[in-house]
């Protein structure tokens, strides 16, 4: 960190040049005929976190906050680099202000005087702005560039302007600085409306959400207008200082459907139709409700008539996502869900392909995040005079991602009201990480690829997906902290291997090369876990030169099996193969639904008197995730990647795309002689903590014998949209009483931590550890494990309790004749201590 006296070097002229361009925008805002009002987003940016600034910002009229971005990867300079590490790089925060030039002059005032006089006492509730300046490492104007979102808007226009479809309007999303006086948003929406209207376009639909600090606008320009934009891009539109974000629109797509292959007739018998209330809602495309495999058992809710611009050729997402849900792979033969599935088709044919079947995608326009608001709450609570259309739904799959918005430390839009309406509603999101098909760069020629054995070849490409990470990263809204993001296992059920010129380039059960990369917000682990996403095949380029392996869109096996439309007219009985994270989210999602009916079973018979509504959806997430280990990949992983000089890194590097593992959801849905697993569920509110003891079963005593311990906690959190932290509510779990907790677990049960890392675990809404040991531990008849659930503030003041579900399991190798299961059952009921309404 620079000292104060460098500071003073290298300030000035950074505020000078702030001082001076703001001063001459605002010049400019003032001769605009629009008579906009001079303000202007600062950014901020400083190395380190300065606590409590939005508090400090308030201070001074005209300051508003608008938001704060954690910074990481900042190449260190001659001023700020680690003492220790010099080429290390360095974290800190993107503070966003909106300002006036009045507000402006008093913060650069306040600067000035400290320069002359460190000493100098900063009146109550300022010092922080003697924090940021002792860390600014600069501070601009927010500008074009940042607007345009590298540019992404831009590619799309120049995509559309390019097609067949070349002379039609151009549709855009402009997200605006959210306002919280509502007369400033009818204002800023105002100023955005007319400069839209000026060059020609139409705002099409608007949209704000509060809760979320959400207000954006669809707008369109003519293609004419649009093509001098992309030369000359410094108009006022552009320019505005009320909008945040231009972004593309249609960007959710399922990519170009499968075209190689024939379509197979379907050899599973469903005869059974489900009863009851559907638990699991589907957003996704339109099914084919009539095929036979899939007739009878969804409830299709389609208020916009979606169904009258969608042949049944182009059904092709949503047959495969409700297939999965409904039967799981067709490979396995698997019994069909008890009840129905909710449908809420939200995805159109593209009509700009013509190919056969279509893409499909979000609809260009309407706002994806208002038409999911209105989706969700329509299911829930009811829209307009209508009633809830399936109120007892709780479990959400979305199996599709934005594949122009890779996340990157900013939370989107979408993922911001997935979390608010998750703990809004109490439900839970199953969410696909997203899918990179991207060409892999193999780095030799095709003759020495082809001479690589299967071993070789799988460390090959696992290292160059690995090099090329940052390119393959979690596609909104999966970085949603409340939801659950599944990537793909690159493994199915299909007993037929790549044939012809088709490569599989794992041999192991590795993640799909296809899968994306966490990590999530604030580096919580992301994705959650890893569910079957089918086996995944290429073929190399032609050509001279290096050979790049090209993602091998198909029908055929192998991958997993699912009900698919006909390409000819009234046949409704055929399958086919297809591949990716989407397929695994919705094969989570059918697993939440059989976890779902097991726990409503469990609180029936052994607790009546709890409230199940309240505690189901956290006590379900922690089930799907309890199960999850490592095991063998990464084993694999590990020796791949693992050098004499990353070995701090490796456990970074494998949960960021594997997250916790591969789930065995048997572990979660019962137990067996050598395997105890417990629920225990409760509310707390900030600075409380819920305390149980687990009993020991005293056979393991002086036995050397392998033995696993996992513990998962998991809640939805209430979320705070303009603060960094973003989550109101941190939970986790430690044992004893807290001090050295790892020592003394590994005291009672000698066993050690093993897969992700302790301190990453506890980023996000779910806290998952597994322990391993096989030495010979001291245990009296008697003896407990005390692990206590703490809650306390994060991101602001917790309002309400927040309800949470935890599931503890002890397990001994099957085989070994070890009565675990028994001791433990007998021994809890007047063991267990519980305070303040925890159960177990």
């Amino acid at each position: 960190m620079p000292s104060f006296t460098r500071q003073g070097e290298r300030l000035p002229p950074i505020l000078q040049n702030l001082q001076t361009s703001f001063n001459a925008r605002c010049v400019e805002l003032q001769q605009s005929p629009a008579g906009i009002v001079p303000e202007q987003v600062l950014v901020i940016e400083t190395i380190g976190n300065i606590e409590n600034f939005a508090n400090a910002v308030k201070k001074i009229p005209g300051l508003e906050w608008m938001g704060e971005i954690e910074a990481d990867e900042i190449v260190p300079d001659e001023d700020f680099y680690d003492d220790k590490k010099p080429e290390k790089e360095l974290s800190g925060r993107l503070y966003l202000i909106m300002s006036n030039q009045t507000a402006l002059n008093e913060m650069l005032s306040l600067w000035k005087k400290y320069q002359k006089n460190p000493q100098m006492k900063f009146e109550r509730g300022f010092t922080r702005f003697r924090d940021v300046y002792d860390h600014l490492k600069s501070i601009r104007r927010w500008g074009v560039e940042d607007r345009l979102a590298e540019r992404e808007v831009f590619d799309a226009w120049k995509e559309d302007l390019d097609g067949e479809y070349g002379q039609r309007p151009v549709k855009f999303e402009a997200e605006l600085w959210f306002k919280g006086d509502e007369k400033q948003r009818r204002e800023s929406e105002s100023i955005v409306s007319g400069l839209i209207q000026e060059l020609g376009g139409s705002v099409i639909s608007q949209c704000v959400i509060p809760s979320i600090a959400y207000h954006s606008v669809l707008g369109e320009i003519p293609a004419q207008t649009a093509l001098q934009i992309l030369e000359h891009p410094e108009v006022d539109l552009i320019k505005c200082e009320n909008i945040m974000f231009f972004r593309p629109t249609g960007q959710m797509a399922t990519g170009k459907e499968p075209v190689e292959g024939d379509i197979a007739d379907c050899t599973v018998s469903a005869d059974d139709l489900p009863t009851g209330d559907p638990f699991v809602a589907v957003l996704d495309g339109l099914p084919l409700e009539n095929h036979r495999l899939l007739a009878g058992r969804l409830i299709v809710d389609d208020p916009d008539d979606w169904a009258s611009e969608y042949p049944a050729i182009d059904r092709q997402h949503g047959t495969a996502m409700t297939s999965l849900i409904v039967h799981g792979d067709l490979n396995e033969g698997s019994n069909p869900l008890s009840r129905p599935i909710y449908i809420r088709p939200i995805m159109k044919p593209n009509p700009t392909d013509f190919n056969s079947p279509k893409e499909e995608c979000i609809p260009e326009d309407v706002l994806f995040v208002d038409y999911i608001h209105r989706a969700v709450k329509r299911i829930v609570e009811g829209e307009g005079d209508d009633e809830a259309a399936a109120p007892t739904v709780k479990i959400i799959n979305l199996s599709i991602g934005d594949r122009a918005r890779h996340f990157s430390q900013v939370m989107s839009p979408l993922a911001r009201l997935l979390d608010w309406l998750s703990a809004k509603y109490n439900v839970l999101f199953v969410i696909s990480s997203g899918n990179h098909r991207e060409p892999i760069d193999t780095g030799i020629s095709s003759r020495e690829f082809e001479a690589l054995n299967g071993s070789d070849r799988e460390a090959l490409v696992a290292k160059k997906i690995y090099e090329d990470a940052r390119h393959r990263r979690l596609l909104s809204p999966a970085e949603s902290i409340n939801g659950l993001t599944v990537g793909a296992i690159h493994h199915d059920s299909s007993q037929n291997g790549p044939i012809g010129y088709l490569v599989d380039v794992f041999e192991s059960a590795l993640p799909s090369p296809v899968s994306a990369f966490g990590n999530g917000y604030r580096r919580a682990i992301k994705p959650d876990l890893l569910f079957s996403g089918g086996r995944v095949l290429y073929s190399q380029s032609l050509g001279s030169g290096n050979t790049s392996l090209q993602f091998s869109n198909r029908r055929i096996a192998p991958g997993n099996q699912v009900a698919a439309p006909s390409s000819q007219a009234g046949e409704l009985n055929k399958s086919q193969f297809c591949c990716g994270s989407s397929n695994s989210a919705a094969l989570t999602s059918r697993a939440a639904s059989i976890c779902y009916d097991y726990l409503a079973s469990i609180f029936s018979e052994q607790a009546p008197d709890d409230d199940f509504a309240t505690f189901r959806v956290p006590i379900l997430k922690a089930m799907l995730v309890h199960g999850c280990s490592w095991n063998e990949l990464g084993s694999r992983l590990d020796e791949l990647l693992r050098t004499d000089d990353n070995g701090r890194q490796i456990k970074n590097w494998i949960s960021r795309w594997v997250g916790y593992g591969v789930p065995d959801l048997g572990k979660a849905l019962g137990c067996n002689e050598q395997r105890a697993t417990l629920l225990g569920f409760g509310q707390l509110n900030d600075g409380e903590a819920h305390v149980y003891n687990l009993p020991l079963p005293p056979s393991l005593s002086a036995q050397r014998e392998w033995r696993k311990f996992t513990v998962t906690l998991a809640w939805l959190s209430p979320v705070a949209s303009t603060t960094q932290r973003y989550r109101e509510a941190q939970l986790w779990f430690d044992f004893e009483d807290g001090k050295k907790s790892r020592e003394k677990l590994s005291g009672k049960l000698r066993v050690t931590g093993i897969n992700s890392d302790s301190d990453a675990t506890r980023r996000g809404t779910v806290q998952h550890e597994v322990f391993e040991g096989e030495s010979a531990v001291a245990i009296s008849d008697g003896d407990t494990l005390q692990i206590k659930v703490n809650c306390r503030k994060d991101a602001r003041k917790i309002e309400t309790p927040v309800a949470y579900g935890l599931v503890v399991s002890l397990e001994v190798a099957e085989g070994v004749n070890l009565p675990i299961y028994n001791e433990i059952r007998t021994r809890i009921a007047p063991a267990v201590e519980i305070r303040a309404g925890g159960q177990i």
